[in-house]
């Protein structure tokens, strides 16, 4: 197989049959073949082999036979398995040696036997070398793939985590405006009411309910107010605020504003009052004030009980309601995000929150908030 190189020396030898019409065919039947080497290199191979046997066997001297067979060789010993491509190296050595020689009576000598093994060992090392050059590209563009597959999941990752935190930010800036805006205009609207219904009959109880409209109308827009430059200046430049505007532990100033708008409103204290951590309090003083507003505009002339218990491990929060001495009218205002938003708010402290309504025909919200260890 390694003997192309020799192919003019022995093209004209002495007793080689002269090349005919078969010896052509043979001939050209290898190159031909190597048009389809690179779909299926070891049918190839295989079939250059057995041309490159024939035309030997025939007698043809030695020439450009040995071309073929060796791009035949390359091509699928750098493709393909090396169990099914280098075996024919030594294989084709020994028909080359003997007996393919000896049977058109051509025997040779030791100079051919010791070129021809030297051929081939070249022809196996340019193999390999070629396989393992072809092993490095494959290895390079599988990490060129691999890191470019690994790039873009990163950024994958990257924009669900800057939508995931964009989602939680408008959720939160919508709850924060829910709590800042529902309580005051609740109170707005059931003053507002009494108001235009004693102007007439009774005008120092509507002057009393105006004052109540005055009072919490500058408190939503001053919370408002605070809100929007804490949205403007950014999370990470607003220092938390040290303790909510009405705290939990001052119970009554929390439900002073339910009390003016009509609601009869008892407050219970259980437990050891401790100080809470100020987003705690907040937390707490706002699920008490939504579920005043949800009495105030669902629950007319009912009467409410505001439970807090103090235990060592968790703020317990009962916020109850008689059922309405009138029955409730249709709301003509948007709602629907009161009870969602306590129970978000509770869920982002690591604590509870239930609201469901009594068989009297009353409703009690239940939250549970644990208290931080080392707030204590």
């Amino acid at each position: 197989m390694g003997a192309g190189g020799r192919a003019n020396a022995h093209w004209h030898e002495t007793g080689s049959r002269q090349l005919d019409a078969l010896g052509y065919t043979l001939l050209l039947a290898g190159p031909a073949l190597l048009l389809a080497r690179r779909a299926y290199p070891r049918a190839v191979l295989y079939a250059v082999s057995l041309l490159t046997l024939a035309y030997l066997l025939m007698g043809y001297g030695y020439g450009p036979i040995f071309i073929a067979l060796a791009i035949a060789f390359l091509s699928a010993a750098q493709r393909g398995s090396r169990w099914y491509t280098y075996p024919i190296v030594p294989l084709g050595y020994l028909l080359m040696v003997w007996p393919a020689p000896f049977l058109p009576g051509h025997p040779t000598n030791y100079w051919q036997i010791v070129g021809l093994f030297a051929w081939l060992s070249v022809l196996v090392a340019l193999a390999e070398g070629m396989r393992q050059r072809r092993a490095v590209l494959v290895a390079r563009r599988q990490r060129a793939e691999a890191a470019q597959r690994n790039e873009q999941a990163e950024r994958a990752r990257a924009e669900a985590r800057r939508e995931q935190r964009a989602t939680q930010e408008r959720l939160a800036i919508a709850r924060e405006l829910h709590d800042v805006l529902a309580h005051s205009l609740s109170l707005i609207n059931v003053q507002s009411s009494v108001a235009l219904e004693l102007l007439d009959r009774k005008p120092e109880q509507a002057a009393t309910a105006l004052a109540a409209i005055k009072s919490a109308s500058r408190d939503a827009l001053g919370e408002v107010h605070a809100l929007l430059q804490s949205i403007r200046a950014g999370a990470e430049n607003v220092a938390a605020p040290v303790s909510p505007a009405v705290r939990v532990g001052d119970l009554d100033a929390l439900l002073e504003p339910a009390r003016a708008a009509g609601l009869m409103v008892r407050a219970e204290v259980t437990g050891d009052p401790v100080r809470l951590p100020a987003v705690l309090d907040v937390a707490a003083a706002r699920i008490v004030r939504e579920s005043l507003t949800n009495v105030l505009r669902h629950a007319p002339g009912a009467n409410a009980v505001v439970s807090v218990n103090y235990s060592p491990d968790e703020l317990r929060l009962v916020v109850e309601n008689t059922a309405p001495a009138i029955t409730p009218q249709p709301s003509t205002t948007p709602g629907g995000n009161g009870i969602p938003g306590m129970i978000e708010r509770a869920h982002a402290l690591n604590g509870e929150l239930t609201a469901i309504p009594l068989r009297t025909g009353g409703f009690r919200v239940t939250g549970r908030l644990p208290i931080p260890q080392e707030s204590r």
